[in-house]
């Protein structure tokens, strides 16, 4: 079994081979040229993000640098999906992120994880868990996603949390590690902030 085939089948495999390294460069290199991109240049972005991402639906915005092991390959973004700059995404095993979530500058959502054993690491032995994040969830500034993670449908993750267990759909969640605070309810249809009452009306 190849290296490539054991990091699909999320065995413990070697992320330096040769053939791994090779593909993985040619990745960076588009990675680098969405990053070296003008602010003027949205089209050039886009174009970018279509051949980098294994899908990109419609309206989603990144803002560089993007940082991504695998510049995005493993990768499945929904619709109306916006990222704020400095998203990090370690992309080993595949992360699917569902329509309109919202990142935070600093987030990161890694895949990638290295066995306890020492003699293990000192090898630089690696195995991967995907990632999925569900449909109009917001990610806080500088929150951390590990391995095997999925966070539901319309849920806030707070700033700085760490997420190390599943969060379910509809609630906020915080901390280090991240747990429920509490459901999204009645009162959010009233208050956007503290006190501070939606005006309706307006929007």
């Amino acid at each position: 079994m190849t290296a490539r085939e054991r990091m699909e089948q999320g065995l413990i495999y070697d992320p330096n081979d040769k053939d791994i390294m090779e593909e993985q460069t040619a990745c960076l290199e588009l990675l680098y040229d969405f990053n070296a991109t003008r602010p003027s240049e949205l089209e050039k972005r886009e174009s970018l993000l279509r051949r980098m991402f294994a899908q990109i639906g419609k309206d989603c915005y990144i803002e560089p640098p993007l940082h991504a092991n695998w510049g995005g390959r493993h990768v499945f973004l929904g619709d109306g999906v916006y990222a704020n700059f400095n998203l990090t995404l370690v992309d080993d095993a595949p992360i699917y992120i569902g329509d309109r979530v919202l990142f935070g500058p600093n987030v990161t959502l890694a895949t990638a994880n290295h066995p306890i054993l020492p003699e293990l690491r000192a090898q630089a032995w690696q195995y991967n868990r995907e990632i999925r994040i569900g449909n109009n969830v917001w990610i806080g500034a500088g929150a951390v996603v590990v391995p095997g993670v999925t966070i539901g449908d319309e849920t806030v993750i707070g700033a700085g949390s760490v997420v190390t267990k599943d969060i379910p759909p509809y609630v906020v969640a915080v901390g280090n590690p991240c747990r429920v605070l509490r459901e999204i309810g009645e009162r959010d249809r009233k208050f956007f902030y503290k006190d501070l009452r939606i005006d309706w009306e307006n929007l």
